[in-house]
């Protein structure tokens, strides 16, 4: 998850949750498929996602959160869980939570650097849930992944219009 640090970097945005194979990874796709239909994003932003815990490290995504992707046409195949660190923080320039307490552990692992940023991902969402987490569909059914989803689509669709402001105060 380390990156070399060039003067053409692209802006890097990490997704995080608890365990990194449910809400954060169906982020990371949704946003890259996103970007990958914007020509003047595309180049310009890397995303990936990552754990506050580091209990799946390694493993594939949840298989739910892999067939809600799969049902919207997104490939969820190339998802392996990582864990975000103290010492991977500075090489990211947004770090979006997906719930407030995923928010909190990386306020504290950023501790007073003045970068990366750090966001509550439904705070991007245009239709308002600002301040609202996304729920953990671990262990539950279809429609809980389902649910996190459709937040996730539109946070993530809020975060793409937000984009341009973000690499303009880089």
């Amino acid at each position: 998850m380390s990156f070399v640090s060039t003067a053409t970097d692209p802006y890097r945005i990490s997704f995080v949750c608890l365990g990194n194979i449910c809400r954060s990874p169906i982020a990371e796709v949704v946003l890259r498929s996103l970007l990958a239909a914007d020509d003047e994003l595309r180049d310009r932003v890397a995303v990936t996602s990552a754990g506050t815990g580091n209990w799946h490290e390694g493993g594939p995504m949840d298989p739910s959160s892999a067939a809600v992707l799969t049902a919207r046409g997104l490939d969820p195949t190339t998802h392996s869980a990582q864990q975000m660190t103290v010492d991977l923080v500075g090489d990211f320039d947004l770090l979006v939570g997906l719930d407030t307490s995923n928010v909190a552990a990386l306020e504290e692992m950023v501790g007073d650097r003045r970068r990366p940023l750090v966001a509550l991902l439904r705070d991007f969402d245009p239709d308002g849930a600002p301040g609202q987490s996304v729920p953990d569909p671990y262990g539950g059914g279809p429609e809980g992944f389902e649910t996190v989803c459709a937040q996730v689509e539109a946070a993530c669709r809020g975060l793409v219009d937000r984009l341009p402001v973000l690499l303009a105060a880089r």
